[in-house]
């Protein structure tokens, strides 16, 4: 427990390095196809691919100190580094095609982000690129570059896989609260997971109702 706060996020910082993502990723050209311009699976991956060549110069002047983008299918980050200051961050790469209506991305499990933050240096970062298609480019029209605790709990759910999954309700809306404190969307995350699970506990007991209906209706039959 270090009390101490992240030059990159609790200054301007972040807002530099996110139009300067936008802008690399629009001078980019060729690397989407007709097979590939409409998936946004392929689409995300491509721009993914692109980002991790190039993320360590677009975080700016001051380099960082370690930098990588092989992890595992199911880890924590596509992208990590340290800064000079000894401040960990993963970043997970969200993409979101505009015309879109309707995306919830997943961003982590509840228990593994309490975990990670019990270290004050460490941040789970959201790398948000809203885009979208004209011919063969996807255009990116807005970069959200931010740790998860910039993001309003207006905006976020929570998933009912493992101990639950914090979620983007609606990628087409997305909340930025600037230089929030940690402490308190912690506390906003505890209020929200102890309003959550005697919910999922109802579910389950009906669930449990019926499954002791259907096996006295099935102690009944015949073998």
């Amino acid at each position: 427990m270090t009390g101490a706060k992240s030059g990159l996020f609790y200054t301007n910082r972040y807002e530099a390095v996110q139009e300067r993502i936008r802008q690399f990723l629009n001078e980019r050209e060729g690397f989407l196809s007709a097979n590939t311009i409409d998936s946004p699976r392929a689409v995300g991956d491509a721009i993914q691919d692109i980002l991790s060549e190039s993320f360590q110069s677009l975080l700016g002047p001051d380099p960082c100190a370690t930098y990588s983008s092989h992890f595992a299918r199911r880890a924590m980050a596509d992208l990590a580094f340290e800064d000079r200051e000894g401040f960990y961050y993963v970043v997970d790469v969200k993409t979101h095609r505009l015309s879109t209506k309707f995306n919830m991305p997943n961003l982590t499990s509840v228990e593994r982000l309490a975990r990670f933050y019990e270290d004050d240096k460490n941040y789970f970062v959201v790398l948000l690129l809203a885009y979208d298609v004209e011919g063969l480019r996807a255009v990116v029209e807005k970069v959200r570059f931010v740790p998860i605790e910039f993001l309003g709990w207006d905006c976020l759910t929570i998933g009912a896989l493992g101990w639950g999954q914090i979620q983007i309700a609606n990628s087409n809306i997305v909340t930025i609260v600037p230089q929030y404190s940690r402490k308190m969307w912690m506390l906003e995350l505890c209020d929200t997971m102890l309003e959550f699970y005697p919910k999922e506990i109802a579910k389950i007991d009906k669930r449990m109702q019926r499954f002791r209906r259907i096996r006295t209706e099935w102690e009944r039959r015949p073998n």
